[in-house]
């Protein structure tokens, strides 16, 4: 599992005020939820790049004043001109206290359907899963190396344990081998050849028979 160290000061002020001081000094104000009670601090914007800006899963390891809390991401807010961060929220895990969580989609393999002139087009990036936090898995894998043109890995797909559930609807396509238009006018081009050549054979044998 992916984990990522983020130290934070604690405030004692709470409130739109308190939150607007905090980034006049340049820092991003942010809730942890799930402890005995909700804890606000504040963390330097720079501490959250690796945590918002990265399409990989992360538990993050939040440091306030010296009490380390394993959290994840739950929410977060953007300008919506600048897209400087705002605020964020923070769920501390418990243990045996199943969580949801979106990882990404990756594959392994590679695809007939590919090497056959095909493109690979990833449709979903990332899926929800719920499971406790030692359950917790950074990412799902999926093996392509059987797919061929025209054909789609689906959520079905997905290989877990029995202690992750995945919540998207078993149907939804995760990535299909597309044929492209120039493979698809070639194969057209090549039916057409082989009916014409079928259809000579058959003129052909029919005069013979007369």
């Amino acid at each position: 599992m992916l984990r990522l160290q983020i130290k934070g000061a604690l405030r004692s002020d709470t409130g739109r005020r308190a939150s607007k001081a905090a980034r006049r000094e340049g820092l991003v104000p942010c809730e942890l939820y799930g402890a005995k009670e909700n804890i606000h601090f504040s963390v330097s914007p720079k501490s959250l790049k690796d945590l918002v800006y990265t399409p990989d899963f992360h538990v993050a390891e939040v440091d306030i004043d010296g009490k380390v809390y394993n959290c994840i991401m739950k929410d977060i807010q953007f300008h919506p001109v600048s897209e400087e961060i705002l605020h964020v929220d923070f769920l501390k895990l418990e243990e045996g206290r199943k969580v949801k969580v979106e990882v990404p989609v990756r594959f392994s393999g590679m695809a007939p359907g590919v090497k056959a002139g095909g493109k690979l087009t990833q449709k979903v990036h990332r899926v929800s899963i719920k499971a406790t936090p030692e359950n917790l898995i950074e990412q799902v894998t999926l093996d392509i190396s059987k797919l061929r043109l025209g054909q789609s890995v689906r959520v079905r797909d997905i290989k877990v344990g029995g202690e992750i559930e995945v919540l998207n609807h078993p149907s939804i396509p995760l990535a299909s081998v597309t044929i492209p238009r120039a493979l698809k006018s070639a194969g057209s081009a090549a039916e057409l050849e082989e009916e014409e050549e079928i259809e000579e054979v058959t003129e052909g044998q029919e005069a013979a028979a007369e």
